[in-house]
């Protein structure tokens, strides 16, 4: 994933604004487009962070919360037949789905800083973010989904495909010198 435009093109001023914006209520804003593209970046930029993150350190090996224990363990209690390796999008947004996850996000108010705000998540594991790849979910779901995919192995292809892109390149340039 490459930054384009991104929370860079702001600038330290635009940047700063955008912290502000980004710390109001939200009824304060209604629904202003301006808003929504920062909150569209943010989330951009915490996906491209997470899969670099996940592309350069073996995933078996992060810790993404303080709690991430219990994150795992009260998701595989109340989600254990969910297929995290390839999501299906009716298992987070149908409504009976909703029904489902809205106790389980709950758990983690007060637990969780922003426990419900808006991320993006992979649908297929073993891909990048890409428009059909990606689906928006809770931050808390988010990081349910993503620690059993590092715990269960799922995210290790990602890793794995990064390393030996790495060592190939290592390998070419080598050839060259």
């Amino acid at each position: 994933m490459a930054s384009v435009g991104g929370l860079d093109s702001l600038g330290a001023e635009g940047a700063a604004a955008a912290a502000h914006a980004l710390s109001l209520p939200a009824e304060a804003y209604g629904n202003d487009p301006q808003l929504e593209m920062m909150w569209a970046m943010k989330a951009y930029q915490h996906a491209e962070i997470y899969f670099n993150l996940i592309s350069s350190v073996d995933p078996k090996f992060l810790k993404l919360t303080k709690v991430d224990d219990k994150i795992c363990t009260e998701f595989r209690k109340a989600f254990p037949d969910l297929n995290i390796k390839v999501l299906d999008p009716e298992d987070l947004k149908s409504e009976q789905a909703k029904e489902k996850w809205r106790p389980f996000c709950n758990l983690f108010e007060g637990v969780v800083e922003d426990f419900n705000y808006g991320t993006l998540l992979r649908l297929d594991c073993e891909r990048d973010y890409t428009e059909e790849n990606t689906i928006f979910a809770t931050r808390i779901q988010f990081f349910a989904i993503e620690i059993a995919r590092n715990r269960e192995g799922c995210n290790n292809a990602v890793f794995e495909a990064s390393t030996k892109s790495k060592s190939r390149a290592a390998g070419e340039r080598q050839e060259q010198s």
